[in-house]
């Protein structure tokens, strides 16, 4: 259950195909470049537990990267292509990069960069170099494509953004384990999924989100073939479904919606027999969406729930979520618990915090706090959600304890975007949350307290607006800002998000 098992028994064999471009990486390239790499690795000082970053777009380096750092026992962080460069440099200096990887395709973000990483000694760019940046693949090619004497397994390190404001590095705790080692997400995609080495499985999301990079390298591990979008249109999906013969695939709610909204003489066009297993989280789905999804692909639909910190996991298949609509699963990695604010358990059919128990451990990378706020006494976790489960233990997600919000499958804090508008002069106070939006799940508002009630209007909502989108990457700032003359405070200071929230989610069932 490794590439370079797949390498010595089917060489030849496509490891994934770049969708636009049509290039192709073969088991054995994959295995020869990943080699190199993990050579590149140990010349560099890099030793088992060191940290890389890499800051990509969906490129056809991305993979034989990871897999080098999965094979010389390195940790490896893949950065957001949408952040900007301040972000960006947070990150690689939170995780402690030695080396940083990025493409000519994000120059303008990479040579901002420049001055401001003070961490990552070794920064290389793929597609060609600007000043401050070695060649990757110049480099690499300087290497011998045999195996280091001291293999061992590395995994990744994904950024979940955190409450305080700042994204945190979720670390999974684990032991130092062989490279071709088995895991429980390999169990769950060969038995439930039926994923195996005919497996030819579309990825339409961006690689540095975490189910699209550990389902491709499962995938990898198993001797399928991905096929990997550069980016998602939804007819060009269509299209690649016969065109491959896809039989697996991974999408989030807003895909569905996409797929909805095209003209039926287009969603008809392309033969989809082919496809045996759709699998979608990372956000709720309305139940109307779903139902239409099935209508048109057949009870081929599969739902779970699960976080970057992979400490649990529920599961449904096309016939148990009719049978339980608008259930996200039942638990296939970790137990179930579902507990008040006192951490009491609460019955069948109640609502409270979702915890994991018997689940994978994870810490915060530099946040003990927000370590321990995950933590029940009796150590299970939570991911702060709110929901319950029913009588066949179905969890049915209800609502969010922190005021996390979900646009397009992208998880969005909505702390750093507050913390750069109350220091905007204009305003006084503010609150940022999110809304119903039919197409993303949720979209980003704010609601501001300006200095001058007067002012409020169209004009001072643009203005905050560009201030945000100057400072933040799009998807974290408000598509839309409300004015009030002042916001629900508690005499101590505590804000009243939720009384403000609950007016935009007024008439639906559930408040995510």
């Amino acid at each position: 259950m490794h590439p370079y098992i797949h390498a010595q028994t089917n060489p030849d064999k496509p490891a994934y195909i770049m969708a636009a471009s049509g290039e192709v990486v073969t088991y054995r390239q994959l295995d020869q470049q990943s080699n190199r790499i993990a050579q590149l690795f140990r010349a560099r000082g890099l030793k088992p537990g060191d940290h890389i970053a890499l800051f990509l777009e969906n490129n056809p380096r991305f993979f034989e990267i990871c897999w080098g750092a999965q094979r010389a026992g390195l940790i490896y962080t893949a950065i957001s292509s949408r952040l900007t460069a301040a972000e960006v440099d947070y990150i690689v200096t939170d995780c402690g990069a030695k080396l940083f990887v990025t493409s000519k395709y994000l120059a303008d973000k990479a040579a901002e960069l420049v001055p401001l990483m003070k961490g990552a000694p070794h920064r290389f760019m793929i597609d060609g170099t600007i000043p401050g940046y070695e060649s990757w693949e110049e480099t690499v090619a300087g290497f011998p494509a045999t195996p280091i004497a001291d293999q061992t397994a590395g995994h990744d390190m994904l950024y979940s953004s955190g409450t305080t404001g700042r994204p945190k590095g979720v670390m999974p705790v684990v032991e130092p384990q062989a490279i071709d080692f088995d895991n429980p997400l390999l169990a769950v995609t060969r038995k439930l999924y039926g994923i195996d080495a005919d497996t030819i499985y579309l990825s339409p999301a961006p690689l540095y989100h975490a189910a699209p990079m550990r389902f491709n390298m499962s995938v990898m591990r198993l001797g399928g073939t991905s096929v990997i979008m550069e980016n998602f249109d939804a007819e060009e999906f269509l299209k690649l479904v016969p065109k491959h013969k896809i039989t697996h695939t991974q999408v989030v709610p807003t895909m569905f919606v996409r797929f909805l909204k095209l003209p039926e003489e287009v969603r008809t066009k392309y033969d989809m027999s082919s496809l045996t297993c759709a699998i979608h989280a990372a956000a709720p789905c309305p139940i109307p969406t779903k139902e239409a999804m099935m209508a048109w692909w057949g009870p081929i639909i599969w739902e779970y729930y699960g976080g970057t910190e992979g400490n649990g996991l529920t599961i449904c298949n096309a016939q148990e979520w009719l049978a339980h609509k608008g259930t996200v699963g039942r638990a296939v990695i970790g137990k179930l618990k579902i507990c008040d604010d006192e951490g009491r358990e609460l019955p069948t059919g109640e609502s409270g915090t979702v915890y994991f128990a018997e689940g994978r451990a994870f810490a915060y990378h530099n946040d003990p706090k927000k370590t321990e706020e995950s933590r029940h006494p009796q150590g299970w976790t939570t991911l702060g959600d709110v929901g319950y489960v029913d009588g066949d233990g179905f969890l049915h997600l209800t609502d969010r304890k922190a005021f996390m919000i979900i646009s397009g499958g992208v998880n969005i804090y909505p702390q750093e975007c507050e913390n750069l508008l109350i220091n905007h002069p204009k305003v006084i106070d503010c609150a940022v949350f999110g809304v119903p939006n039919d197409d993303f799940g949720e979209e980003v508002k704010a609601v501001v307290q300006p200095r001058n009630m007067a002012e409020a209007g169209p004009e001072l909502a643009e203005e905050l607006i560009a201030y945000c989108k100057r400072n933040l990457s799009a998807i974290k700032c408000p598509r839309s800002i409300d004015f009030e003359p002042e916001l629900p405070r508690h005499p101590t200071g505590k804000l009243y998000k939720r009384l403000l929230r609950d007016r935009y989610w007024q008439g639906r069932t559930a408040k995510i």
